[in-house]
């Protein structure tokens, strides 16, 4: 009766873990705009003029304002000759390929994921 018992449950945990093998796991949710800013952005910019400079510029309020013309941070001859103003579709062609937008412009990242992009432009939006 024992080996039956036995035999049983080892029978039960094999068709569980079957079971378990084939059922999808469920999808990761992406990280949002502020993680990924953390993640990618956060090394060289920051979102608060009380920090201090980094690398790159500060980028608080950056939709809307002039690229190239942050107060107090030295941008490369390239970008501070820019004129436009940063708005949605720049920062996706810039966080895509910086070099395409302003040839000679010395930012290295470059995010190939419309999604990941799409999530970092909105959560800077969010900082104006």
């Amino acid at each position: 009766m024992r080996a039956i018992v036995l035999g049983l449950c080892t029978a039960m945990v094999l068709l569980v873990r079957v079971a378990d093998a084939q059922m999808p796991l469920p999808a990761a949710k992406p990280p949002d705009g502020a993680t990924l800013f953390k993640q990618q952005c956060a090394v060289c910019h920051t979102l608060n003029l009380s920090e201090p400079m980094r690398q790159g510029p500060p980028l608080v309020k950056i939709v809307g304002r002039s690229a190239g013309k942050a107060e107090g941070f030295k941008y490369s001859e390239a970008l501070s000759k820019a004129e436009f103003a940063w708005d949605d579709a720049k920062l996706d062609a810039w966080l895509t390929n910086p070099q395409a937008v302003i040839p000679g412009a010395t930012m290295v990242y470059r995010q190939a994921k419309p999604e990941t992009r799409a999530a970092i432009i909105a959560y800077l939006k969010e900082q104006n």
